[in-house]
């Protein structure tokens, strides 16, 4: 039985996600801020019986994972990573454009690292393992990548990931209505006390 929900966890802030340097091979910790968002879905998750947690290995992904309370079951996959973003590593967007005014990620890819369409074939082998999966699945990972497996769950092209923004530390929920695949939830976080509110991401 293909699973019936699939929730998606973006890590809490890093230094460089709260200054909108791209973070992809680098393994930067949570800060302060991060760990307090990741403990605030806990109360989220409560309660919720995964027949599958999977993560990215990077500490950001693992960690917010183990801080919302499901680091006993969690099992890294590489395919989970973020984007390699090569010679972009750590630039801002602003700092891309400076020399590359057209640049768009989701279009353009990286010199030295991935394109839309080599993160697509990484996600493409976890959705393959969540749909044999026998119940709900939880996949803790990173923005840019998480949005591409999103639109690949959609039946969507790679790039059309880019339509859909996601913050640190939110919840989102793919599943299925009538068979086909669908979102229910998308880009929601959790407050200090586990209630859930709307929120925008700040790149």
């Amino acid at each position: 039985m293909a699973a019936a929900e699939v929730v998606l966890v973006r890590h809490g802030e890093t230094e460089w996600s709260r200054s909108g340097r791209h973070t992809g091979v680098t393994d930067l910790p949570l800060t302060a801020e991060g760990r307090r968002q990741a403990e605030a879905l806990r109360g989220r998750l409560a309660g919720r019986r995964f027949a599958l947690v999977l993560s990215s290995p990077l500490s950001r992904a693992l960690d917010t994972c183990r801080l919302a309370g499901l680091g006993d079951r969690v099992q890294p996959r590489d395919d989970l990573r973020e984007w390699d973003y090569g010679e972009y590593e750590g630039k801002t967007t602003a700092e891309i454009r400076a020399g590359r005014p057209e640049w768009y990620l989701f279009a353009d890819g990286c010199p030295g690292g991935e394109d839309a369409g080599a993160v697509g074939a990484r996600v493409d082998r976890v959705i393959a393992e969540i749909r044999s999966s026998s119940g709900d699945v939880a996949l803790f990972g990173h923005g840019h990548c998480l949005r591409v497996l999103a639109a690949r769950w959609l039946e969507l092209a790679p790039a059309d990931g880019g339509r859909f923004a996601l913050s640190t530390a939110t919840l989102s929920v793919l599943g299925y209505e009538r068979g086909r695949p669908v979102f229910w939830l998308w880009n929601e976080a959790a407050d200090a006390n586990g209630a859930s509110r709307t929120t925008r991401p700040g790149r």
